[in-house]
């Protein structure tokens, strides 16, 4: 099944959060849950859940980064 990327506008407190809670084989939720809204809202069918990736660098906007297998074709 194909790969979405998908990156959530985030800050710095909330991303350093998530990535501890990732490193501690915790879930973020509130993010899992917005990275498969941003799925649908691409027009895609997840297929499972999110997996978080990691974060950028950025200096000032810092990014989730989340990969979502979705099902081929259109949503349903």
């Amino acid at each position: 099944m194909p790969l979405l990327r998908i990156h959530l506008d985030s800050d710095r407190t909330t991303a350093r959060r998530v990535l501890q809670l990732h490193q501690a084989g915790r879930t973020h939720h509130e993010s899992r849950e917005a990275a498969r809204a941003q799925v649908w809202r691409q027009g895609h069918t997840p297929a499972g859940d999110p997996v978080f990736i990691g974060i950028t660098n950025g200096r000032r906007n810092v990014q989730l980064l989340y990969d979502v297998e979705v099902y081929s074709g259109a949503a349903g």
